[in-house]
């Protein structure tokens, strides 16, 4: 049962994209606010049929949290699940991407019409030159900027390094740095085709006031603050957390 309906959802998918890369194409001449709303009506029918056909629900907590100018988003990175429902969960927001992303067919075509920061990886240092270039300019825009910072996906339980690119715009802006957690690859597994039903935890923390913080202390606060709280939510994922308790 849940292969058919995860085929389902790939089908609907596969037809709704190319409406709305078309959609994309039409709306280019608009602000970027007004483009954001209307592109974004593939991610609300993507998340209606998430929760009605894949049976993936999700709660927030720690909504509260939320800083009322723009702010970076640094967010754990398990499943595609997030880079859906964040643009439901947070207000306006824009990722940081690779550019290649930007050259697939209809759904990078349609992307390239959203609010983006696409960097070139293979830049070095340059590439945390384009996110801030970029990224200022987003913020003023009233856009919140979201980074996964491991930079990839990663299965429950584990961690990869966090690198500083989020961090970075915020030191160099000021802009407010909020953490969040959550369990998405518990149901949606990296590469995996078949969705499992259940709820996704989405737990946002306190913000952390850039003004007067280097890269590297933003970047250890809310790597702190992420994997501390991924062990409280979902400690089974955390053997060695479960036996220190």
């Amino acid at each position: 049962m849940h292969f058919i309906r995860s085929a389902l959802f790939a089908l609907v998918l596969i037809v709704i994209t190319p409406v709305f890369a078309l959609v994309a194409l039409l709306v280019t001449p608009f602000s970027p606010h007004r483009r954001y709303r209307l592109i974004g009506g593939w991610t609300t029918i993507a998340m209606w049929f998430i929760r009605h056909l894949l049976g993936i629900r999700h709660k927030v907590i720690g909504q509260e949290n939320l800083p009322q100018r723009s702010a970076v988003a640094l967010c754990k990175h398990q499943s595609a699940w997030e880079t859906i429902a964040l643009q439901r969960i947070l207000p306006p927001i824009a990722f940081v991407l690779k550019r290649e992303l930007l050259r697939l067919p209809f759904f990078g075509w349609g992307l390239a019409r959203m609010p983006v920061i696409a960097i070139d990886r293979a830049a070095g240092k340059d590439a945390l030159s384009q996110v801030v270039e970029q990224g200022s300019k987003l913020l003023d825009q009233g856009f919140w900027i979201v980074v996964f910072p491991e930079g990839t996906r990663v299965a429950p339980g584990t961690t990869r390094r966090y690198k500083p690119g989020g961090a970075w715009l915020a030191s160099h802006t000021g802009a407010p740095t909020v953490p969040i957690a959550h369990n998405a690859g518990e149901f949606w597994r990296k590469n995996a085709f078949v969705k499992q039903p259940g709820e996704i935890i989405v737990s946002i923390g306190p913000a952390i006031d850039s003004e007067g913080l280097s890269t590297e202390e933003i970047n250890k606060r809310a790597e702190a603050w992420i994997e501390a709280e991924m062990r409280r939510l979902f400690p089974q994922h955390y053997p060695e957390s479960a036996a220190e308790g």
